[in-house]
C-alpha cells in the first residue's frame, strides 16, 4: 500500500510540474506587445535614407543613459498611445545614448547643451528644430505638429 501511494504521489507531482511549466510558458508568449513609440535600429545613414525614402523628418531623441528625465521621458511619455500614434505616424523615430557607438560622432555633427536634446531633422540631416528638456505627452505632440503642420 505504501508503495502505490508513493508511486501515485511522484506521478501527480511530474503532472503537476509538466502542466505548471506549460502554463508559465503560455503566459510568457501572449504577453502584451510593447507600446510606445517605435524607434528604429538603425545606423544614422539608414536612418536619413528611410526618412528620405518615406518622406518624413526625424524624431531624434539624444539621451545619455544616467539622464533622469531622459529616462522619465522613455518610461511615462514615449510610451503613451496619443505619443506613439502621432510619432509613428509621422516621423522615423530614432534614438541614440550620445555617449557610445554612433552617438559621440552625432554630437560632433548635432551640438548639444544638455539631456534630453530632441531634434527634428530632414532626410538630408539639416535640423528643421531642436529643444532641450523634457516635455509632457501634450508639449510633445504639439511640439511635433509644429514640424509637421498637422
Amino acid at each position: 500500500m505504501k508503495k502505490n501511494s508513493i508511486i501515485i504521489a511522484a506521478c501527480l507531482l511530474i503532472v503537476s510540474v509538466i502542466v505548471g511549466s506549460s502554463f508559465k510558458s503560455e503566459s510568457n508568449t501572449s504577453a502584451p506587445k510593447e507600446v510606445g513609440i517605435q524607434f528604429v535600429e538603425l545606423p544614422w545613414a539608414k536612418v536619413l535614407e528611410k526618412a528620405k525614402k518615406e518622406k518624413k523628418p526625424i524624431f531624434f531623441d539624444a539621451y545619455a543613459s544616467w539622464c533622469g528625465p531622459c529616462k522619465a521621458m522613455q518610461k511615462r511619455v514615449f510610451t503613451q498611445p496619443a505619443v506613439a500614434e502621432y510619432f509613428n505616424k509621422n516621423f522615423i523615430n530614432y534614438k541614440q545614448d550620445m555617449e557610445i557607438g554612433e552617438g559621440p560622432m552625432l554630437a560632433a555633427k548635432y551640438p548639444l547643451e544638455t539631456y534630453p536634446t530632441l531634434f527634428f531633422i530632414d532626410a538630408k540631416g539639416t535640423i528643421i528644430r531642436q529643444e532641450v528638456g523634457g516635455r509632457n505627452a501634450d508639449d510633445l505632440i504639439a511640439l511635433g505638429k509644429t514640424v509637421v503642420g498637422k
